[in-house]
């Protein structure tokens, strides 16, 4: 469970990295906070994409497939998360 979560961190920040976002000026434990969520829900969405939907992967054990389709699920999540904030106004406050 731990080694997951690090993978998840780990997908939201090279996440972020690659797509720059609304996001950028979050600071300290909220973009830790962030970056954890977003690559915990990236690497659902990458594995229901590629292990579920084509079938690539291996759903017994984690391998170094799923740190590359949870990176690509951030990467498909980023830009929806940032909508749903613009929308409802949860985005991060400007200052």
């Amino acid at each position: 469970m731990i080694g997951a979560l690090i993978i998840g961190f780990l997908a939201g920040v090279i996440g972020r990295i690659l797509l720059p976002d609304m996001w950028h000026g979050l600071r300290g434990p909220r973009s830790w906070f962030f970056s954890l969520c977003l690559g915990l829900a990236g690497a659902l969405v990458g594995y229901l994409i590629f292990s579920v939907a084509i079938g690539l992967g291996d759903t017994d054990i984690f391998d170094v497939w799923g740190f590359f389709t949870a990176i690509f699920g951030v990467i498909i999540l980023l830009p929806f998360v940032g909508i749903w904030a613009r929308l409802t106004g949860r985005g991060p406050q400007k200052r």
